[in-house]
Order: structure tokens, then sequence, then C-alpha cells
């Protein structure tokens, strides 16, 4: 046993921990006499046993303990065996094994990581095809949500029908007055429809998202989806997203090995922005539909509801155009069909301009037969009373066919005062967005021409009504809805441009004959009160005669002198010449 003096502790430490052999000895380090077992090491480069080494770091003043021997050279071992012997051939280098394990590492990752790249993109695909199978839709379980409770007032109105002195066939109307547009979205629905794509126009509250909803009841939604538009795209992508069951890659392990997306760090800056991931969404949906569409013999449906949420702009716009791409070549190949639905007229004048395979189906109010029907059923059905024929006919006289407005009218308790209270709504609301203001100033010019411009186009309408309500009285009939045609109504309102805005506002609707009308029978009850008010015309005359003052002030000219004495005269000469002759 040595006991040896030495002053690099770390060094003398990690030499004996390192560095195994068979003959051992324990080393003394001053001054905190810490043993380590140290084991001699036969091949030290400098060719001496790791005794030696750590003789040599010893300091030579300090003193050894007497009855103890000191290392020295004799006690050192052989020297080790040459590179060429073979027990270093049997032993390799420890930087080559350090090499080949992480050699080793890099392969069973990349394997891994190629492994789970492919169980991901075929998981991605699977999911999305889940997404069309039946029940299956996010908008159907929604609308189904509380089955129970719709059982239960469908015993409450079996029961109510029983003991009511109306028959069963006055209630049957859903069954024997059904509208021609039903059967085609059914058709569409169950994946009937080949190589067209289509867009369904109607007034808000027609009945465009009911029949649809009711046509996915009847397949429970097998190889149907829906999704709500939205003005915003980034909430559009995130709908779109969850209509298909495909999360744009957000819940996948890549990201841990690589670089992050340009669009997250900065956005705005990036062009495409989520219209790339819908992108990305419509071609894994390509992919799914190319293996869904043969196995079943009919192509999926997807269903944009309510496009006319998108803003009218430039960045929404080219969206519509990259959906109705894929609409296109989706209806071609027979593996798609696309129904985009809409209230307002701006989309189809969009949709048309490369709609090779556009189909478009417009929906409209109930008309009087049917819209009695259907008044008493809804009335039965929630009340659990029929009232007389008279004071419904009287109440229909303010609603219309519109079937939101006579479902709330049917759930009233006085049938005649909530349709006189909602039409005195809409008035007040028509009056506060179409508003006149009589001697108005510059500062609201150009929104009393928006409103002089509405006037005179729904004066226009309520004269095409009291016309045509004349000869329904004559005949015994119920007058419609006025229509105008777009051409007319351009030339009676001066500026076209104010027609998209009154649609937007659910003022008038446009069809795609391009005719004009109010948007419901109340809107026409409401401007018919306003119209026929006492002084109507004058104030709106007045209105034009202020805002032509107000533009004629603006082109007007101010020549301002001054003179440079009391004498001087300026004299100004106006000179007309008539128009060259032609």
């Amino acid at each position: 046993m040595y006991r040896i003096l030495a002053s690099r502790t770390p060094a003398l430490i990690r030499f004996g921990i390192q560095l195994p052999q068979q003959s051992i000895a324990k080393l003394y380090i001053c001054p905190q006499n810490i043993v380590v077992p140290l084991r001699k090491h036969p091949r030290l480069p400098f060719g001496g046993s790791l005794a030696a080494l750590l003789h040599s770091f010893a300091p030579q003043h300090d003193s050894v303990p007497a009855g103890e021997n000191t290392l020295s050279a004799a006690s050192a071992p052989p020297p080790p065996p040459p590179p060429d012997s073979p027990s270093n051939s049997s032993r390799s280098s420890p930087l080559i094994e350090a090499a080949i394990a992480a050699l080793a590492g890099v392969v069973v990752i990349f394997v891994g990581g190629v492994i789970y790249v492919s169980w991901y993109k075929a998981h991605v695909l699977h999911k999305i095809a889940i997404a069309f199978e039946p029940g299956a839709d996010p908008a159907l379980i929604l609308a189904n949500h509380g089955v129970s409770n719709g059982n239960l007032h469908q015993n409450k109105t079996e029961n109510i029908l029983e003991k009511s002195e109306v028959s069963e066939e006055s209630l049957a109307w859903v069954d024997s007055v059904r509208r021609e547009e039903q059967a085609v979205i059914d058709s569409i629905m169950h994946g009937k429809e080949h190589g067209h794509y289509f867009l369904i126009m109607g007034p808000k509250g027609v009945g465009k998202g009911t029949m649809i909803l009711d046509a996915m009841r009847k397949v429970d939604a097998d190889g149907i989806a829906i999704c709500e538009a939205h003005g915003d795209l980034e909430v559009f992508r995130s709908r779109l997203g969850r209509a298909l069951n495909y999360e744009y890659n957000e819940d996948s392990q890549t990201g841990l090995f690589q670089r992050r997306d340009p669009r997250e760090v900065n956005p705005s800056d990036t062009p495409g922005g989520p219209r790339l991931d819908i992108e990305r969404a419509l071609n894994k949906l390509e992919k799914v539909a190319l293996w869904f569409a043969p196995k079943r013999g009919r192509p999926l449906v997807l269903v944009i509801n309510n496009i006319q949420v998108f803003n009218n702009n430039e960045e929404s716009q080219r969206l519509l155009i990259q959906l109705q791409q894929r609409a296109e070549s989706w209806a071609e190949s027979g593996i798609v069909t696309m129904v985009f639905s809409t209230d307002d007229f701006w989309p189809y004048p969009l949709l048309k301009r490369i709609g090779n395979r556009l189909q478009v189906i417009s929906i409209y109010d109930l008309n009087p037969t049917e819209s009695l029907l259907a008044l008493r059923h809804l009335r039965i059905a929630s009340m659990g009373k029929s009232e007389p024929e008279p004071i419904l006919r009287e109440a229909l006289n303010i609603a219309g066919g519109r079937l939101s407005i006579l479902n709330r009218i049917a759930r009233s308790q006085d049938l005649l005062s909530y349709a006189n209270n909602l039409l005195s709504c809409e008035k007040g609301w028509i009056l506060s967005q179409l508003g006149l203001i009589p001697n108005c100033d510059d500062d609201v010019m150009d929104e009393q021409k928006v409103c002089t411009s509405a006037w005179t186009l729904l004066a226009e309408l309520v004269k095409e009504y009291r016309e045509a309500e004349k000869d329904a009285i004559a005949t015994g009939g119920v007058a419609p809805l006025p229509a105008i045609s777009y051409y007319k109504a351009r030339q009676i309102m001066t500026r076209a441009d104010f027609l998209e805005r009154l649609d937007t506002m659910n003022v008038i609707s446009i069809d795609t004959q391009h005719m004009i009308r109010p948007d419901s029978m109340v809107i026409l009850r409401a401007v018919i009160e306003v119209v026929e008010e006492e002084g109507f015309d004058e104030m709106l005359n007045g209105v034009k005669a202020r805002i032509d003052e107000i533009e004629s002030l603006h082109r007007t000219a101010e020549l301002t002198w001054k003179a440079s004495s009391s004498g001087d005269l300026l004299r100004v000469y106006v000179e007309k010449k008539p128009p060259p002759k032609q």
C-alpha cells in the first residue's frame, strides 16, 4: 500500500474511477484524507504505470510518514504490449463504439419516425372517413339533441289531437302539402344526383336549413357533412376541420422534429393564410372520397351553409372560387357533391362566372293554401287549440308564408296581437335603418342617398302590390308579394350599387330570375304603412332636393378678389356658347 501526496485531486479521482485493472492500491489524498481505490492502467500514453503518474503529481516538499514506502520506479509494472498484439486487436476504440451507438440511435429514430408518419397519414384519412359514417355529423347530433323531449312533444301532440275536434287530415300538412324542392333536396342528400353541385337560394327564414337537416335525418347523415360559413376565415377553417374530423396536423407529434411553420411566426405577412389549410383539408377529403365513393356506389355530400356571411371582399371571393373549383372537379368525377346555401344574392353572380355544372334551387314562401295548413298544424301542435279560419287568415295577411314567422306566431298566446306587435317592430327597424332626414346636413348626405333610393324603390313596390291586390280581390284570391325586374329597379333607383346593400339588410330579396321583391310580407306591410302616411311624398321629394342642393354647393367654386385700393374695379364677363353641331 502506497501513500502519495498529490495536489490535483479532481484529476486523480477521475483516473481512479475510470481506469480499471487487477492490482489495487489505496491512495490517501491530502489534506481531505479521501481514500479512493485506484487500479493500474496497462496502457498509459507515456508507457508508465498509474502509480508513477500519481507520483509525478506529488509535491517534493511534502513529508512521508515513517514506516511506509514511497512509490518508486522499481515497483512499476512491465510496459504494455505493442499495439499489434492479440490483446489490443480484440479491443475496439471508444470513439468507434460511441459512433456506432450514435448511428444506431439515429437509425432507430429515423425508422420510428417513418413508421409514425405513415401511420399518422393513414390515421388522418381514417378519421375523415369516420366523419361521413351514419350519425357522425356534429350538426345532426346537435339538431337531434333532446330526442326524448321531441318524443314527449309528439306524444303530447297526439293526445291533443285525440281531444280536439280538428281532423287528423288537417294536421298532416307536412306529408300532404309537400314542397317540390324538398324532394330535390332529399335526392341530393341521399347521393342520387351525380355530375352537379348546387346553390340553394332563398330569403332568410324560408326553410332552407330545415329542409337540409330533414333530408340528412332521413339517412342519418350517411355520407354527409355540413359546415356553417363564417366571415372570419380562421373560424371557418376551424369549422370545416370539425365537420371533416380533421385537425390540420395540430395533433401530430412530428412537430418535435420539424421547423416551425412560417405562418405561425407572422401569419399576417404570409400569403394564403387559412385558405392554404382549407386547401389541405380538401386534398385529404379528395383522397377519402376516391376510396369511399366507389365502395358505396354514390358520392359524398359536403354542405357549406349560409355562405352569405362571408364578407363580400376579395379574400372571401377567392375562397368561394377555390371551393367552386373543387366542386366542379368533384362533380365531374362523381366523388363529392357540394351544396351551397345563401340568403343573399351576391354569391350567385360570382359562382355563375365559372359555373359549368352549377344548378340553382330557389326557395320561396309558402302559398296561401300551404300557409293556412301550416299555421293550423303549428298552432295545434304548440297550444292544443285551433282558432277560427278568419282569425288565421287575418294573421296570415300580416305574416305571409314565411315559415320562421309562422312558427313564432303559432306559439304565441294571441295570434293577432303578436302579429301586430311583430309588424310594429319591423316598422321601427326599417325606419331606424332607412329613415328620411329633412334638411339634412352634408355629413349624412351619403346615407340619405341610400335612403331616398331605397324608399323610391319601395314606393314603386307598394304601387305594384296595390294593383295586384285589386285584381286578387276581384277574383277572390290573395295578392302575392310584388316583384320588379332588376333592370327596372336600376332605372328607378338610379344607383344600382344600392341594391345589393338592401339585399344584405334583408329589406329586399333577389332571386335567380333577377326579380326584386320585399324580403317578407311583414316588411311589405311595414313599408305600406310608411309610404301611405300623409306627407310622405313631400318629405321624400324634399330630401332629394336637399341632396341636390348640397351636391350643387360642393360643385360650386367661389372666386374671391380683394381690391388693392378703393378705386379698383373688377369686371367679370361670362359667355355661354351653344354646343357644337354634330
